[in-house]
């Protein structure tokens, strides 16, 4: 990369003084590629360098959901290697929070009917399901679907597995030979079958019908040791999510497709959710 045209890849930095915070681990910065993905974070893109390359993401460093996520995401690596990409590095300063880790090369995941990128999907979640939960997680309680839940549902929801939550075919890589899930931004603890219930959403999403999501999922292990009184009330309850945001936000696609796909998912398991 000639000088200049490194100078306009700084810019792509978030503010003055993020390079002196990551130098001490990147050394000479030679080319900044942020992503396109990446909402929850001021910063994210690969960073190559004297000491790299590494994938870096930074969040301003004041106490809110963003600082949280990131530091959670950072404490919990350890305990999800090598499903997710090890961390290498932590940094920060009064401004803010970066976290570097090793680059992998993968792409993202395609959640289509007919996609040969399936099995690997499943056995990841599988993979995912059998991490131990850490100390550290012991009060990362999962309360996101309580609000949502009739009276006394929510504990259906509690459990002891450490769960990832983040599913979606950005988040779910594939390898030559091996298939990661990057971004754990918010871990929690709870029921087992949240994370596979979660994929049979995003597959309906994606094209399938709510029978053939369940059948795929049904070769997850969490999934097949679960209570059906409790997959109804999370069906139920994130159905009544995917309605309130899209009252909040009624212009936008996304959300509009994701109650489209709890509802299907919904009437499949024959639940009226009020």
């Amino acid at each position: 990369m000639q000088p200049e045209d490194l100078k306009e890849a700084m810019t792509s930095l978030p503010g003055p003084g993020f390079e002196a915070l990551i130098r001490p681990h990147t050394g000479d910065l030679a080319d900044i590629r942020p992503t396109a993905r990446g909402n929850g974070s001021a910063f994210t893109g690969m960073v190559e360098c004297s000491q790299g390359p590494f994938f870096v993401k930074a969040v301003p460093n004041r106490p809110g959901g963003r600082r949280d996520s990131l530091i959670r995401e950072g404490l919990v690596n350890r305990f999800v290697q090598p499903i997710s990409p090890a961390l290498r590095w932590r940094a920060e300063d009064e401004a803010w929070v970066a976290l570097g880790f090793e680059v992998i090369n993968g792409r993202p995941s395609d959640f289509t009917p007919g996609s040969s990128d399936l099995p690997a999907i499943v056995e990841i979640l599988n993979s995912i399901g059998q991490l131990a939960l850490p100390d550290i997680a012991h009060d990362w309680l999962e309360t996101r679907w309580d609000r949502y839940a009739e009276d006394g549902d929510a504990d259906l929801f509690r459990g002891d597995a450490l769960l990832y939550t983040d599913i979606h075919e950005s988040n779910l890589l594939i390898g030559d030979r091996d298939t990661w899930a990057v971004d754990w931004s918010w871990p929690t603890r709870g029921a087992a079958f949240i994370d596979p219930a979660l994929l049979v959403m995003q597959l309906i999403a994606s094209g399938h019908d709510a029978e053939a999501a369940e059948t795929w999922v049904s070769e997850c292990r969490a999934w097949k040791a679960a209570d059906p009184a409790a997959v109804d009330a999370f069906a139920a309850a994130t159905q009544r999510m995917w309605r309130e945001r899209v009252e909040r936000n009624p212009d936008t696609t996304w959300l509009k497709a994701m109650l489209v796909a709890a509802q299907e998912w919904a009437g499949h398991r024959g639940i009226v959710a009020g």
